[in-house]
């Protein structure tokens, strides 16, 4: 590998600087922290899969490390002297620094993994508008996409169904806009392939079955279509199609499940129950809310799809929602644990909410009736409306009550499809929640905890794109979990070589390759109770003057899930969610406050 520094894949900055200069800037604008860029729609990241392939390991331990850094190591007693080597190459490891580099970047708790509870004790990584490859009103639709979502660790697909010219072939687009549209038949065959795939792959390599894939069905096909919908997905899904439960009228567990490709079927319920709500005292309500900063294009494509829907759901349909039947209910009785009249909610009922009315609810207090309800029932939070240019829901408050799907949009690899990234790194898109969300819960935990984050250095920076000027390198971490958004931020200095004149003596590291010596320490102290849901998002800046500091690099993790007190080299990502050939060294130390 050259020595020279990367700068394929390096997002431009040329237009970023210009379009956020502010020659008035305060000291702590940082500018655009929460925004990504559009994916590779062949690479889509945002899943938990970008470092999950058995490869990754070996990929680890050839990584460069700069020479300063194998010798701050050693002054750490990390390797020894010898270890250091010269400067010249930087890919030439001793065994004992390799096995640091391929020390992984997540640890996760051992219950994380575990596949023998119900479905609804689990997380699912969701996508939402699988089909788009870019915006949502109108960008390409493709049946590849979802290919690329599953790959990337997606195990909750949407398809929105629509009836075509052809009454026998639906099709599958963002209705009511100027997105194309693909063939329901399409999409079913890429999802039963993509399935096929992993089944070999696990067999080939002696694993357990794929996780269970859920397909989130949105039905705007009269009858006849949708008699065509269940025959279609019946031919193309074959007999990985769930279409009886296993264990009658049981749960069954994420295990038995494996394999299997699982439908959300929509649930409109009967008027008897409705009227039943209604004399009980349980209004009538939308909860798509409207909202004052609603976007009128968004708003207008809402009411219009909304009047295309279908009221009844035929039954050789709604047969296929064994363990999902979808509703979007009219009330949030169902929230706070009110008796709801028989028939007025399914059996395997999946509450299908926008963000809005759960955040409303949180607002109000309902955070652990939520949390109650969403131990033994699945639910479904979706992005608001005007969400139009594939913006996400930050889903940190939704996990922490509960709520298995969190839909994004991973068309864009932006905050919250790095916080997703991490949540669900290395495993196979189930993770199954912490004890004290279950059907039994457990005290949560108490007391505070301390987050202590050394930041050592960086190795192989991309230049991006437009500079012609050095970086000026610095590193930003901002805290998230459910009491905040991410305002707990620390920064490091920016890295200046002449500073570490005593430690470097004539070497100078060159800023595409920065050492803070001593290494920076930021901290943290948060609630315990908030610990399994406690993310830390780093971004790789530049100190540009008269600029908002463009990042250019990033990397999310999981508190609970980062090795503690270990040195890892974390790789970091562009911000289209691509790897690149950087990493971070640092230290996270978790200890009770």
């Amino acid at each position: 590998m050259s020595a020279a520094a990367p700068t394929d894949d390096a997002p431009s900055v040329l237009t970023h600087r210009f379009a956020r200069f502010n020659p008035f800037r305060g000291s702590e604008d940082e500018g655009g922290d929460e925004q990504g860029q559009a994916a590779d729609p062949e690479h889509i990241a945002g899943g938990g899969h970008v470092f999950a392939g058995r490869g990754d390991e070996q990929a680890r331990r050839q990584l460069r490390v700069s020479h300063a850094l194998r010798a701050m190591l050693a002054q750490q007693g990390e390797i020894r002297e010898s270890d250091v080597g010269g400067g010249d190459d930087e890919t030439l490891h001793s065994s004992a620094l390799q096995d640091i580099l391929a020390r992984p970047q997540v640890a996760h708790p051992e219950y994380v993994t575990d596949r023998s509870h119900p479905l609804s004790e689990y997380f699912i990584s969701s996508s939402h508008n699988t089909y788009l490859v870019a915006h949502q009103l109108y960008g390409k639709s493709s049946s590849d996409a979802y290919k690329a979502h599953l790959s990337a660790g997606a195990r909750c697909v949407e398809i929105d169904a629509w009836p075509s010219d052809n009454p026998m072939e639906p099709k599958v687009t963002h209705g009511m806009t100027l997105t194309d549209h693909i063939p329901f038949r399409e999409v079913c065959r890429s999802i039963s392939q993509q399935m096929d795939k992993e089944i070999h792959e696990a067999k080939e390599h002696g694993l357990a079955p794929p996780a269970p894939i859920f397909i989130s069905l949105e039905n705007h096909a009269p009858a006849d279509g949708q008699l065509r919908l269940a025959a279609i997905m019946r031919e193309e899904l074959g007999d990985k199609l769930v279409t009886e439960a296993v264990h009658g009228g049981s749960e069954a567990t994420l295990e038995e499940l494996g394999g299997r490709i699982l439908v959300m079927v929509e649930y409109y319920g009967d008027s008897s129950a409705s009227g039943a709500a209604a004399a009980a005292g349980v209004s009538r309500k939308d909860n798509d809310s409207s909202d004052s900063s609603d976007d009128e294009e968004a708003r207008a494509h809402r009411e219009r799809k909304n009047k295309a829907k279908t009221n009844k759901i035929v039954p050789e349909l709604a047969a296929l929602g064994v363990y999902a039947q979808s509703t979007k209910p009219s009330s949030d009785a169902w929230a706070k644990e009110e008796v709801l009249p028989p028939g007025y909610m399914p059996q395997n009922a999946l509450v299908n909410v926008e963000e809005r009315a759960v955040l409303k609810l949180l607002k109000e207090g309902a955070g652990a009736g939520l949390a109650r309800h969403n131990g033994t029932a699945l639910v479904r939070i979706y992005p608001k409306g005007f969400r139009i240019s594939s913006s996400n829901l930050n889903p940190v408050p939704f996990w922490a009550c509960g709520s298995q799907v969190c839909a994004l949009n991973m068309q864009v690899f932006d905050k919250a499809a790095g916080l997703n990234e991490a949540m669900f790194a290395a495993t196979p898109g189930w993770v199954l929640k912490p004890p004290h969300l279950r059907r039994n819960p457990t005290p949560a935990p108490q007391g505070k905890v301390k987050l202590l984050v050394e930041i050592a250095g960086c190795t192989d920076l991309p230049v991006p794109d437009g500079r012609e000027k050095d970086i000026k390198p610095y590193v930003t971490c901002s805290l998230y979990h459910p009491a905040i958004d991410g305002n707990e931020k620390r920064k490091t200095s920016h890295y200046r070589p002449h500073h570490h004149k005593s430690f470097f003596g004539k070497e100078q590291p060159p800023a595409t390759s920065p050492v803070w010596e001593p290494a920076e320490r930021l901290e943290w102290t948060y609630d315990a109770r908030d610990g399994d849901f406690a993310f830390l998002r780093l971004l790789i800046k530049s100190d540009d003057a008269f600029a908002k500091n463009p990042a250019f690099l990033t990397t999310s993790v999981r508190l609970v899930s980062v090795p503690n007190g270990q040195w890892i080299f974390f790789r970091l990502l562009n911000l289209k969610g691509g790897v690149t050939p950087a990493t971070l060294l640092a230290r996270f130390t978790l200890s009770p406050a």
